[in-house]
């Protein structure tokens, strides 16, 4: 079901699937776009500060949200965002972990354009224990119904 800016409320709740973490998904991200010796060196990460492999924690953050992504509630009318607020990474993810993303929507604002508007959600990321791994705040920018009867007059002109 397509759900544009008038469909959200306040107090709703998005949970996803799971993903599964395998060492060779978290070391190959690393080599690429974090390559600290934690996320990337099985021996050396044994010896670290986390004592084992963890993944970065934009890997996470990239992960849970195509999780959420996947879950299709704001695939339709989303136009980005204007960033996050409040991220932290909380517990390290390991190999074999499962996470899992959770959002719920703490505000509902309308844009001065009629074409958007603005949904803020409060996101959560936790293991295969229930423990959050990771939070953050953001809004995503939803496309309004007004904006579809706009693009569909634009076209047919």
């Amino acid at each position: 079901m397509d759900r544009y800016f008038e469909d959200y409320k306040v107090g709703e709740v998005w949970r996803s699937r799971g993903y599964t973490f395998t060492e060779s998904a978290i070391i190959d991200f690393a080599l690429i776009y974090d390559p600290q010796p934690f996320h990337i060196d099985v021996g050396a990460a044994e010896t670290g500060p986390y004592a084992g492999l963890i993944a970065s924690g934009f890997q996470t953050l990239a992960i849970s949200f195509r999780l959420l992504w996947q879950e299709r509630q704001f695939t339709a009318s989303s136009m980005g965002s204007p960033g996050f607020e409040q991220l932290r990474w909380l517990k390290p993810v390991r190999p074999g972990d499962t996470i899992r993303a959770e959002a719920e929507i703490l505000e509902i604002r309308p844009s001065n354009r009629p074409d958007r508007g603005y949904v803020t959600l409060i996101c959560k990321t936790l293991n295969h224990k229930n423990e959050t791994v990771m939070n953050y705040r953001c809004a995503i920018i939803m496309r309004t119904r007004a904006s579809l009867a706009a693009g569909a007059a634009t076209l047919t002109c």
